[in-house]
């Protein structure tokens, strides 16, 4: 993981080589925003302490990256071991998770130290904890509080040394009211927390994200680097990106490839016709309060009322 200069901010990104083969998350995050700063702070308070901390945030907004700057800001020796809790096996996550000893399984002539041995001596990195089964949400509740776990077919338990991080895109409260989530494990997670606000909540980060993907994708593909127009940076804005940054990197992506020019325009981001009629009727807002006629205000009314917007 990598912090860069954008702009003057810290653009906090990983490559390639981190990444665990589970993971699909978004790239890059930037702390330009006010919100964003403040994130940064809390995360850099967090970091240094061995406590576990619980990150919520909407799908694709970054969380991945936020568990490992945590790492990386904690000095832990071990590894940083992601795992996404909807692609676990119900019937063996106890053994993915937790291990298992030799001969357990028919054909296991070894043993395996699962997720958590993995881990040990470093983070371990749960995204969508939510879905894990409730039993085993026991088990790795006792697994943390004793510091040890027991691999499946194991008589003996082993120590483990183990940070955990999790991440959620559901509020845990509710699921834990609704009977779908332990109390205690919920408890102890909470700790430490972290919310991470959607992309539209941190619009001061989204062109710097935008230029920076630019960027990326032109090297990439070994193509000049255009720039963005000022209307379709006012629609990048304005957008609600309920992909969030995941879907702001495939628009940029795509913006790059299908445009002619040596400038990004609203028609090459392929986002909703709507907001490109907004920003169309916010630049001849602009140029109509800037004349002031009355031909033009009438003009505006018609514009407005065309659009569905009177």
């Amino acid at each position: 993981m990598s912090l860069h200069e954008t702009f003057g901010q810290p653009l906090l990104t990983f490559p390639d080589a981190e990444k665990s083969p589970l993971s699909i998350r978004a790239k890059a995050l930037v702390f330009v925003d006010p919100r964003s700063r403040q994130l940064r702070q809390e995360l850099e308070q967090l970091a240094p302490r061995s406590i576990s901390v619980l990150i919520r945030g909407e799908t694709g907004s970054g969380k991945e990256l936020l568990a490992r700057h945590i790492h990386r800001a904690s000095d832990r020796g071990g590894l940083f071991v992601s795992v996404n809790c909807g692609a676990i096996s119900p019937t063996y996550a106890d053994a993915e998770l937790f291990g298992y000893a030799a001969g357990s399984y028919s054909g296991s002539a070894s043993s395996r130290a699962g997720w958590f041995g993995s881990a040990n001596g470093g983070t371990l990195y749960l995204d969508e904890i939510g879905d894990l089964p409730l039993p085993i949400q026991i088990k790795l509740l006792a697994a943390l509080e004793n510091h040890e776990v027991t691999r499946v077919g194991a008589q003996q338990p082993s120590p483990v040394d183990v940070r955990l991080v999790a991440a959620t895109s559901i509020d845990l409260a509710q699921a834990v009211a609704a009977g779908k989530f332990h109390e205690r494990l919920y408890h102890y997670l909470s700790e430490g927390q972290l919310e991470l606000p959607a992309l539209r909540e941190r619009v001061g980060d989204i062109l710097s994200l935008a230029e920076y993907f630019l960027g990326i994708y032109s090297q990439r593909l070994d193509l000049p680097v255009p720039l963005i127009s000022e209307a379709a940076q006012h629609l990048l804005e304005q957008h609600s990106w309920p992909g969030n940054t995941r879907e702001l990197e495939n628009v940029i992506h795509f913006a790059l490839l299908v445009s002619t020019g040596d400038e990004i325009l609203p028609e090459h981001l392929n986002l909703p016709e709507a907001a490109v009629s907004l920003v169309t009727i916010e630049q001849q807002l602009k140029q109509i309060l800037g004349n002031g006629s009355v031909a033009e205000k009438d003009a505006l009314k018609k514009l407005l009322k065309d659009a569905g917007l009177l």
